[in-house]
């Protein structure tokens, strides 16, 4: 087992964006900077003891309070410069395993944070006993679901049930914490779409902002939620990048850059 994490390990090293990277005090650590951070209490609580996929997740992650600390640390460092920065609080986070369909998803609200994960889904995951695979998907999904337990809001616009461009910013920022982090794998990348698609087709296109335009976007994209009222997508944009900016035109050349458009 503490070989295939080994490989684990360099799989997701290879894959981490130079936007995961924390600004760093002199002498001080990316991991030092966030340590001390109160990621508020962590209670996990497995409602599938039962199943196979209860005792394959405990098998891979064997402290999944600490697990859990470890990536929610690992998305605070991803979506802010600092503790200093203007964190939404989380107190509580309620971790469950659930025998029910789905993968995983995000709840509560006011910092009582409630996560599930499918026991179903890591069986499906598990399928070819590819421990590998399912460590590097559960750790994925931790921190999509994770990101949305500390990310801010889009402001002035709705909500996420009202407004699409509220929903796309919300999902497309999970999934580029995700991607920044190296939680996914080569192939995931979806070809063609749009930004307003949300989930990877947005956060391939946010990290590719990061690594290509400014190495601060992902931070900076995340804290225009307060700075830019009403939010929308060229606004922020323009207030990260310049007026010169435009998010369809970037879009697009994101799109050439990246193959899917041949000129």
């Amino acid at each position: 087992m503490k070989r295939k994490y080994l490989l684990y390990a360099i799989c997701v090293l290879a894959g981490i964006s130079a936007c995961s990277a924390s600004k760093k005090g002199q002498g001080e650590s990316i991991s030092d900077l966030w340590k001390r951070y109160d990621v508020g209490i962590v209670i996990f609580e497995d409602k599938a003891p039962q199943t196979k996929g209860s005792d394959i997740y405990h098998r891979i992650i064997p402290d999944a309070e600490s697990y859990i600390k470890e990536q929610a640390r690992a998305v605070l460092a991803t979506l802010y410069s600092s503790p200093e920065d203007s964190i939404p609080p989380v107190s509580k986070i309620h971790y469950t395993l659930e025998d029910i369909d789905g993968i995983s998803a995000k709840g509560g609200d006011h910092g009582d944070i409630t996560i599930f994960y499918s026991t179903r889904h890591i069986e499906t995951s598990f399928a070819n006993n590819d421990t590998i695979k399912l460590f590097f998907e559960t750790r994925g999904v931790l921190l999509h679901e994770l990101t949305h337990a500390y990310q801010l809001e889009p402001q002035g616009i709705g909500s996420y049930g009202t407004n699409r461009v509220f929903w796309a910013f919300i999902e497309g920022m999970a999934d580029a914490v995700r991607i920044a982090n190296g939680g996914f794998g080569p192939d995931a990348r979806p070809k063609g779409g749009n930004y307003m698609d949300g989930y990877r087709t947005a956060g391939y296109f946010f990290v590719w902002l990061c690594d290509n335009k400014d190495p601060e976007f992902l931070r900076k994209f995340n804290r225009s939620t307060l700075e830019v009222v009403p939010w929308s997508f060229d606004g922020a944009i323009k207030h990260i990048l310049g007026d010169q900016y435009n998010i369809d035109e970037l879009w697009r050349e994101y799109q050439i850059a990246v193959g899917d458009i041949q000129v």
